[in-house]
């Protein structure tokens, strides 16, 4: 499918925040960030690339973007995508760290400031983090061990010291081990150093700032340089995500709506951090007011399924019967679970954020519904229809040298995709590789509930196959006398490249002729790719659920402890395939009859 560009990027935000590049198949291709997310990802667009990332430009259907309120939480947020989701264009750590951490315990009487790379639950104390990077945590801890001359030597040193170690001779430690501090006096200096780690420094900020202009008016230029250097430091540190506040469990619902369209962007914050965010796309069938409609799609997002509930819900509207949706959370989490719009302070943020992604994400949808309108014209000008096609469906076979047969069925109709009407139909009682007779089953299927009334017919029905295919489609529907459907072949060009299939209507002796950039040909792209990614998805499905399966299993009279019986006398199934009447009847539990049933079954 192509992916119109222009369009998209005429409703990207300059602000910044994360994006997902997106497949045909809708995997994720490559996660990035941006400072300026529309000037970012015009550059991809521009046609100076390399080879590498025009093959990624060139594999895009969708953008996903994500808008964040610094480059700080966009990094972040980009990180926990990128491990994730693994998607195939991003550089991926094989020693696949997490996020740098700054631990403080609790069980010594003069802790010192640690590095670590993740949480576990046997640590008691305090996690200060997590940070972007692990060399300005270094460097950071560095800088707090000079300031306040904190240790960051081992516990087992510390214990077995008998004097001050280089540490206290060069003014970076206080020697605690030795005693030349009093443990309060160090738990003030740490707690102090805490509040710095934390972004409580601007006394801290102020006096480095006020050291390094009485180094430059004494002209001691290296001297100021490393002051400077060591306040840059400080505030890469202090430069935390604004959602970054080290507590705060919360949902967030913003809601933004413009006539015939509407989104409802969901972020999550836990510990006071943007885990991610999630954008729906509910039917208003009911044309109820935003409150309303936000109200119950809260009460359907938690009541409705198994989800974790935080301690606070957040959402963009005042909604009807607050205090009923938050007595039911309440009780379905068994913990106190606040539901309300008014906000101050950096739980305001976390609102205004949702609802400047909902914006966002609002625009690409009506963006995309404009281009998939274009799309539905296209095919009816090019089909000489009357009016744009209501329903197209479908139809594509999967298997694996005729294992585990599936053909799926797709529909789309003027919203694109609709996947509660999607059909997958294991195919049976057909020759192994007999793609005919499999699309024969599969249409007959579909297509006698139509002959009988019990489900409507598409307006246009899409073939994934050639001439065969074609002939066999319209001979179901000749011999259930169904009509009214346009049928449309398409079949694979030598190169099986996008933009050269060759299209044939209503019979082999009839083509339509599509340029490579013709909406209606993208139209059809989509919906051929749509069902041969379905198909595939069902197929090793199957496929995987049979070769999971014991060929023991079907056996009578062969239970689970006999089946493993066998499998441990034998080594495995390939043992007991092996195996004679006589050997079967040596395995406990195995009488001479039940040995002869197995040999049979096994044997044929």
């Amino acid at each position: 499918m192509s992916f119109d560009h222009r369009r998209f990027l005429a409703n990207v935000s300059e602000a910044p925040g994360v994006y997902r590049m997106l497949d045909a198949q809708g995997d994720t291709l490559y996660v990035g960030k941006a400072r300026r997310l529309k000037a970012r990802l015009a550059s991809y667009f521009r046609g100076a690339l390399n080879a590498k990332s025009q093959a990624l430009v060139g594999r895009i259907a969708d953008i996903q973007v994500t808008v964040t309120n610094s480059e700080t939480e966009a990094l972040l947020l980009e990180q926990t995508l990128i491990k994730e989701l693994r998607p195939p264009y991003n550089i991926l750590l094989r020693d696949d760290k997490s996020y740098p951490f700054v631990f403080v315990t609790d069980r010594h009487p003069f802790p010192a400031l640690e590095y670590k790379r993740a949480r576990t639950r046997r640590d008691d104390g305090r996690y200060l983090g997590p940070y972007p990077s692990s060399h300005a945590v270094r460097e950071s801890l560095s800088l707090m061990q000079k300031i306040f001359r904190i240790r960051n030597c081992e516990d087992s040193v510390f214990a077995h010291r008998t004097r001050p170690c280089l540490q206290y001779q060069i003014d970076r430690c206080s020697a605690p081990c030795v005693g030349y501090i009093a443990e309060a006096d160090y738990r003030r200096d740490l707690e102090h150093a805490v509040q710095c780690l934390e972004g409580k420094s601007e006394q801290v900020t102020r006096e480095l700032t006020e050291a390094m202009e009485a180094a430059s008016r004494q002209l001691a230029f290296e001297e100021a340089a490393r002051l400077r250097d060591q306040i840059q430091q400080l505030r890469q540190l202090q430069q935390r995500q604004f959602v970054d506040t080290g507590d705060g469990d919360a949902d967030v619902f913003a809601l933004a709506s413009r006539p015939g369209a509407l989104c409802i962007s969901v972020l999550a914050i836990r510990q006071g951090r943007l885990l991610g965010a999630r954008h729906h796309a509910p039917a208003n069938g009911l044309d109820l007011t935003p409150e309303a409609l936000l109200g119950d799609f809260v009460s359907q997002y938690y009541l409705g399924q198994a989800r974790e509930i935080p301690r606070e819900v957040i959402t963009s509207h005042a909604v009807p019967d607050a205090a009923l949706i938050a007595r039911a959370l309440s009780e379905r989490a068994g913990r106190r679970v606040r539901l309300t719009d008014q906000v101050r302070g950096h739980r305001a943020q976390w609102k205004e954020l949702a609802r400047t992604n909902a914006e966002q994400q609002l625009a690409g949808q009506l963006a995309n519904q404009t281009q998939l309108a274009r799309r539905f014209e296209a095919l009816r000008e090019a089909l000489g229809m009357a009016a744009p096609p209501a329903r197209l469906e479908c139809f594509d076979i999967s298997h694996s040298h005729g294992e585990a047969t599936v053909a799926s069925c797709v529909v789309f109709d003027e919203n694109g995709p609709r996947k509660s009407d999607y059909r997958r139909f294991n195919i049976e009682g057909v020759a192994a590789g007999d793609d005919y007779a499999a699309m024969q089953q599969a249409l007959t299927r579909r297509f006698r509930r139509v002959a009988e009334g019990e489900s409507v017919a598409p307006d246009v029905m899409v073939v994934d196959g050639g001439k065969g295919q074609l002939n066999m489609a319209r001979e179901v529907l000749t011999s259930l006398g169904v009509s009214g459907v346009i049928l449309l072949g398409v079949a694979k060009g030598t190169t099986r490249k996008a933009g050269l299939e060759t299209l044939f209507l209503e019979t082999v002796d009839r083509t339509l002729d599509l340029e490579a950039a013709s909406p209606a040909l993208h139209l059809i792209q989509h919906i051929r790719d749509e069902s041969h990614r379905f198909a595939i998805t069902g197929h090793r499905t199957r496929r995987d659920k049979v070769r999971r399966t014991s060929t023991l299993e079907g056996i009578a009279g062969v239970g689970p402890k006999r089946r493993r019986e066998l499998l441990r006398f034998f080594g495995g199934l390939h043992g007991v395939k092996q195996a004679s009447r006589e050997e079967l009847a040596r395995v406990p539990g195995i009488s001479d009859s039940l040995a002869d049933t197995i040999h049979r079954a096994l044997h044929g």
